[in-house]
């Protein structure tokens, strides 16, 4: 369940981008429909998932946080520097898996899986929030 509904997330907040958002917010929402997808592929098999570093996932975090910490260097708003830091988070938990290998394998997971959620809230947020400063170039002046 916890499954679709991210999706649904994903799919309603990268379509908001795709409309409303300005430059930021469409590269921060492509990267993260193709990290959801990447990720689908390269995630170990379910019997030994997360009991070892998932490393297809963390090169696909750590190229993740690398494109959100171009974009935060690029932007004038300040919601992509949340969304650096919570993907910095994320990536993290590889890190602390490879130094801890007995680190539970739901916990990293959760670690992993945690700030999703958040990091598309900001983006709609983000997107939200611009919106209000700028004129609507629709509308007549």
């Amino acid at each position: 369940m916890h499954v679709l509904l991210y999706l649904a997330l994903l799919a309603a907040v990268t379509l908001y981008a795709l409309i409303r958002g300005d430059r930021d917010a469409r590269v921060t929402a492509i990267a993260c429909v193709a990290a959801t997808a990447i990720t689908a592929v390269v995630l170990s098999p379910l019997a030994g998932r997360y009991g070892n570093v998932e490393t297809g996932v963390a090169t696909i975090d750590f190229v993740v946080l690398a494109v959100f910490v171009t974009v935060a260097l690029q932007s004038a708003r300040f919601w992509p520097l949340w969304i650096s830091a919570l993907q910095l988070t994320t990536s993290l938990a590889h890190l602390i898996k490879l130094i801890e290998p007995e680190l539970l394998n739901f916990a990293y997971a959760a670690a992993l899986r945690a700030w999703s959620y958040p990091i598309l809230l900001i983006l709609a947020v983000g997107i939200y929030r611009s919106s209000l400063r700028e004129p609507d170039s629709a509308t007549p002046a």
